[in-house]
């Protein structure tokens, strides 16, 4: 199997086991890694080097500096978290142990939009305060700002030994770019991939060039990642698949918003601000994304012809596809569940020729999406009467994920959509805590991005509306019964307050802004019995 994924024969003769490649890895290394939200990443190298902490007792003693284009494996990233492995990372992650690890000060972690990390990888803007060593710990005046090992898993390997890779593409063009030294992980537990992907590979400014894409299905680059054969120190065979979990079920709540987003959309169609077949749709992932892109080819909506530009494919587009209604898709990963990935393999010529991969930097570029008119569509943690967003730190300081792309979309879609619940659950209040806040304890989209606020209880268009205006609006349509009265009263009084200091165009008591954040910390609910 290895020989017919590896065909540049010179490679075969590179072929390592990962317990061999330890001590590329010395504490305090500047590591890449593929992946991109829990597939393609790497197995068997960091699970070796875990292994080698663990049965060594090296936990805090060998630490690495790692950057993958988004979450890689919970089996690698958050075991090396919990092994206390990982001195720094970037820029976006998925797991309890890392975030745990994040929250607690243990791992220092830089949060960037998704588009912006791989070229400021190439600027040399993380690298630049590296200790320039090298494997044997000793100065080395060789390429101060790249990273010292790059591994990157492959699904197969061309005659000239560029790097076909699986189910995701994200920052490994850039990674290679960067790479001192590039270890391949041929993974042979699932199929080749080839003539999914389209990848470019960046040139810096002066140099830099347009992405010449009009339509999802366009190319414009190549089918394999190019790679410098003298770089490339290692194969390693893998045989360990990608570990997806089950998407999220669809519930009532996330049934709701998609209808009422689906609504919006049949009236922008009517009143002739969308064409028929809408444009280029993107989507984040969870139930409430699954339940929206369930719901654009059911019921009475029954769009047709439809495309996607996007970060993420998880399982209900393949439903679309099924359906006829989705003509093409193009993403940097597909994150399908384990009986997600078995339709797929099982239906590959079907699903194929609809479908592109390519990297982070060109899916998530904010002129290619301005261009198409795309409509972007993300879940936050809260939003507030104004607008504003917080997409990644709860009260204002717990770093859950990270920032991902979604402000790479909502800053430059077409529509700009937050979807949410109105409240979330909690195991002190009945209602749960109110996604609809006075002002956001941490903000990573701006009212100026945001087109469109949906929840269950209704949706509001703040598009060309005055703050007082969107206040108002977002309140009555988008807030829980049970807060509606507490978020008006804040607004009344904030209003009457400001109005009368001349303060008047966006309303805020900074004395009260977060009284409500305050009070489920104390008392374990965000119900006030009074505004002071």
């Amino acid at each position: 199997m290895l020989k017919t994924r590896v065909r540049r024969p010179s490679y075969l003769k590179k072929l390592k086991k990962a317990e061999d490649m330890i001590e590329l890895f010395p504490n305090g290394s500047y590591v890449g890694w593929s992946g991109f939200t829990g597939v393609g990443y790497p197995k068997k190298i960091p699970t070796a080097l875990a292994d080698h902490v663990e049965k060594n007792n090296l936990q805090g003693k060998l630490k690495y500096n790692l950057f993958v284009g988004a979450s890689s494996g919970a089996e690698t990233e958050n075991r090396w978290a919990r092994l206390d492995m990982i001195e720094r990372r970037s820029p976006h992650q998925v797991g309890k142990e890392i975030a745990k690890g994040i929250n607690e000060g243990r791992i220092k972690f830089f949060d960037k939009h998704l588009s912006m990390f791989p070229v400021d990888l190439m600027y040399g803007f993380y690298t630049m305060n590296k200790k320039d060593t090298n494997t044997s710990g000793t100065k080395d005046s060789k390429g101060s700002n790249k990273l010292d090992v790059v591994i990157v898993e492959a699904s197969a390997i061309t005659e000239d030994g560029g790097i076909i890779p699986g189910a995701s593409v994200g920052a490994s063009p850039e990674l290679i770019q960067m790479a001192e030294k590039i270890i391949i992980e041929v993974n042979t537990a699932g199929p080749s991939f080839e003539g999914l992907h389209d990848i470019t590979m960046t040139d810096l400014p002066p140099r830099r060039k347009p992405y010449l894409i009009m339509s999802p299905e366009d190319r414009i680059g190549t089918p394999h990642i190019p790679v410098d054969p003298e770089r490339v120190v290692a194969i390693v065979e893998s045989d360990y698949p990608d570990q997806t979990q089950p998407n999220a079920p669809e519930d009532d709540t996330s049934r709701a918003i998609a209808n009422n987003l689906i609504e919006f959309l049949k009236h922008e169609v009517h009143h002739g601000r969308l064409p028929q077949n809408l444009l280029p749709i993107q989507s984040g992932i969870g139930n409430i994304a699954n339940a929206v892109i369930g719901g654009l080819s059911g019921g009475n909506a029954n769009f047709r012809n439809l495309k996607v530009w996007t970060e993420v494919l998880q399982d209900s587009f393949l439903d679309l596809f099924d359906s006829g209604h989705l003509d093409f898709a193009t993403a940097t990963s597909i994150r399908f569940s384990p009986d997600g990935f078995k339709r797929f393999y099982d239906n590959w010529e079907s699903y194929a020729p609809k479908l592109l991969l390519r990297s982070q930097q060109v899916s998530n570029s904010p002129e290619i999406i301005r261009r198409l008119g795309v409509i972007g569509m993300n879940t936050p943690i809260e939003v507030d009467i104004y607008a504003h967003a917080n997409s990644t730190c709860v009260m204002g300081s717990r770093m859950l994920n990270g920032l991902g792309g979604s402000a790479d979309f909502l800053r430059s879609s077409k529509y700009s959509i937050m979807h949410t619940p109105s409240t979330r659950p909690s195991k002190t209040d009945p209602t749960g805590v109110s996604c609809i806040v006075p002002m956001c304890t941490h903000v990573d989209q701006t009212e100026h991005d945001l087109d469109v606020i949906v929840t269950e209880q209704g949706l509001a268009d703040v598009r060309g509306l005055s703050p007082r205006e969107r206040a108002r609006v977002i309140i009555e349509k988008c807030s829980h019964p049970d807060y509606k009265p507490i978020l008006l009263e804040y607004l009344e009084r904030a209003e009457y307050e400001c109005l009368k200091k001349g303060w008047g165009h966006e309303p805020h008591l900074l004395w009260n802004a977060f009284d409500m954040h305050k009070n489920l910390n104390e008392k374990g609910t965000m119900k006030l019995e009074k505004w002071t």
